[in-house]
């Protein structure tokens, strides 16, 4: 199984593991993720899931040997729809990242309605690296000072005690304080009543800013603002070991 799973009582933890391959989100590891998901989203028993990784990554975001080999960009297709990666679960969940959250790995960790880190954690935005536009967004709808949410766009790594500064993370404790940091908040929120709980949570996911229309219908036209073969490009020249030769425009 790539993705663990434990229940104790009210609280499910999902644990990706895939620590060979940084905990990268190939096909395998999100349709057992979803499954994950979907049965917290489902179980009236469970209230609160904390989700981290194996290994020295929380998880790279996405497989690019992977992709390189499919030939298409981005993650895979899953047949179920996953209610945390379209934010559509009313449970709250807590991000416990206990390494690298790179790309995709990084948006999980974004997703959680709280974080908690190690300080060994970093944070990092990787779409510039492989994509012809940044993920631009991300720092601003978690309401970042402008210059650290461009930094981030860029590509730039974010170390925890950072992240912690800027206000991206709740708590920032050492490895073997992770988890069971996590689970205080945990119970925290499970001493809330359970109304209280779920309207909170719901009424925090709205209150996120949002990008203007006219700024996502920009950001969708310069997507194709260059030479698109760059995109698989930089998937190939992962997946060979080898510096990539980008042609730009």
């Amino acid at each position: 199984m790539l993705v663990e799973t434990e229940k104790h009582d009210s609280v499910m933890v999902i644990r990706m593991n895939r620590p060979e391959r940084l905990n990268a989100l190939g096909q395998e590891l999100l349709t057992e993720m979803v499954e994950a998901w979907c049965e917290y989203r489902d179980s009236p028993e469970l209230k609160v899931a904390i989700l981290t990784g194996v290994g020295k990554a929380f998880c790279a975001g996405e497989d690019l040997k992977e992709a390189a080999t499919r030939g298409t960009p981005g993650l895979p297709d899953i047949p179920v729809r996953d209610p945390y990666w379209n934010q559509e679960l009313d449970k709250p969940v807590i991000a416990a990242v206990n390494g690298w959250a790179m790309g995709g790995g990084y948006i999980l960790a974004y997703f959680a309605d709280l974080r908690v880190a190690a300080h060994e954690a970093v944070f990092e935005i990787s779409e510039a690296r492989h994509w012809l536009l940044g993920a631009y967004k991300f720092g601003f709808t978690e309401s970042l000072p402008q210059a650290i949410a461009t930094e981030l766009a860029l590509g730039f790594p974010l170390t925890a005690h950072r992240a912690h500064e800027v206000g991206f993370v709740n708590r920032l404790v050492s490895q073997e304080e992770l988890l069971p940091e996590a689970f205080r908040m945990a119970d925290h929120m499970l001493s809330l009543p359970p109304a209280s709980l779920v309207n909170t949570v719901h009424m925090a996911k709205r209150l996120r800013p949002q990008i203007p229309r006219e700024l996502d219908e920009l950001g969708a036209r310069l997507r194709t603002n260059g030479a698109v073969e760059d995109i698989m490009e930089s998937r190939r020249a992962f997946s060979e070991k080898r510096k990539p030769n980008y042609k730009g425009f």
